[in-house]
């Protein structure tokens, strides 16, 4: 019986989206290449690298600081490439985005220029058990260096964030709460819009790592009413290297520089320098001129696919993914969550991770093993390491049958 679910997946055509990705025709250990470690890094459709190529054939010069044709054709390249990603984000400015080399640059961009002047002794930082390493760290150093303290919301056996013992932790104390959209190691799905809610109502401001979110979802970041969202471009089929930040306007306003050099001043004198205003004021240097050009084009391609039936597809193949290995006995799922996006974490019992990994690979199957810079989400779940298989747009059905092969052949190695 077809669900309602695979009709809607059926929109696209996932053999034409195939084709736009020369390196799928890669064969691996003899085998066709099953890629199936998008969560750490999509593959690039040919639009993306013929339009990095083209810009570097024909419009490419440095930015903002001259007046010749190719100064001026590549400026009006990487502000529209601004205006695209605020478009992408549902931003109302292109001027509250800041281009930056990743997600990460943009977490600890906040945590050093929004977060360190205003923390001190006794103020709190809250952070959920599901953080990826770039959204625990920075936010580690920040409490060294001012006294604040950090403080973590659990999740529960499904790998869901608990919103009853979120509230409990939230306080006048608190006062930035940072937290992933989609856990990179679980696939969990978080109620932004509901925790920001939360957190603002103690005056606290709400900071999201979006970096999983946005291959598979639309955002908005008014609806979703927090006051930073950032993003890497490598995860959304464009370049790495870029990445973005959006803030609110008045909060971006109030923060001192990231880094200083050319770009991001008005007057400069030995004795005082003025800074010009965002989002110039945090992109100090050159900036990665063709990976914004090639992050534009990624949003483009991405969206021209139509969102609905991109998300259709990947839920689609995530829930004959589940059904397939879940239904593998000695094969655990770890990650349940009710909301989730594209992203299976599994253990298969008597194999470490590594291994699980390795096997596969020698059928052609590409997954993460390890702890996804997550330790302390595995510690919680009492574990070191999980095999993921995450899945993209142009990933079919048949790969997750391919995959469920792998890892009854990676049993049967491991039982001989």
């Amino acid at each position: 019986m077809t669900t309602p679910l695979a009709t809607a997946a059926s929109a696209l055509d996932v053999a034409a989206v195939r084709v736009q990705f020369p390196i799928l025709s890669t064969r691996v250990n003899g085998k066709p290449l099953v890629y199936l470690d998008s969560a750490a890094s999509a593959q690039k459709p040919e639009v993306v690298i013929a339009a990095e190529a083209r810009f570097y054939r024909e419009s490419y010069a440095n930015v903002h600081r001259g007046v010749h044709t190719l100064s001026q054709r590549a400026t009006g390249a990487y502000e529209a490439a601004r205006e695209r990603v605020a478009r992408f984000l549902g931003a109302t400015d292109p001027a509250d985005v800041v281009f930056t080399r990743s997600a990460t640059e943009g977490l600890n961009l906040v945590a050093w220029c929004y977060a360190r002047p205003r923390l001190g002794a006794g103020d709190e930082v809250l952070l959920t058990e599901m953080e990826h390493h770039s959204n625990i760290v920075p936010w580690q150093m920040v409490c060294a260096a001012t006294g604040a303290r950090l403080v973590v919301a659990p999740v529960d056996d499904r790998g869901e964030l608990r919103l009853d013992e979120l509230a409990k932790l939230l306080s006048p104390r608190t006062k930035v709460v940072s937290l992933v959209h989609v856990s990179n190691a679980l696939g969990t799905v978080n109620p932004v819009a509901e925790i920001a809610r939360l957190a603002h109502a103690v005056g606290a401001a709400v900071v999201v790592d979006g970096a999983q979110a946005a291959p598979h979802m639309a955002i908005d970041v008014r609806a979703l009413g927090c006051d930073f969202y950032t993003f890497s471009g490598h995860k959304v089929y464009g370049p790495t290297g870029i990445g973005a930040l959006w803030g609110r306007k008045e909060l971006l306003a109030e923060m001192p520089p990231w880094q200083g050099g050319g770009d991001m001043i008005l007057h400069v004198s030995f004795a005082k320098t003025d800074y010009a205003p965002p989002p110039a004021r945090f992109e100090a240097g050159t900036p990665h001129i063709v990976g914004a050009v090639g992050l534009a084009a990624a949003l483009d391609w991405m969206e021209s696919l139509g969102r609905p039936a991109v998300e259709a597809h990947e839920q689609d193949l995530l829930a004959h993914a589940t059904e397939m290995l879940g239904a593998i006995r000695g094969v655990r799922l770890i990650g349940t969550a009710r909301e989730k996006a594209s992203v299976l974490s599994f253990l298969v019992e008597g194999v470490h991770a590594h291994d699980v990994g390795t096997i596969l690979d020698s059928e052609g199957v590409a997954v993460r093993a390890g702890h996804h810079c997550a330790q302390p989400l595995m510690e919680r779940f009492g574990i070191a390491a999980t095999a993921r298989a995450s899945f993209a747009v142009y990933n079919t059905r048949e790969e997750v049958e391919v995959l469920a092969a792998a890892v009854r052949k990676a049993q049967g190695i491991f039982a001989a």
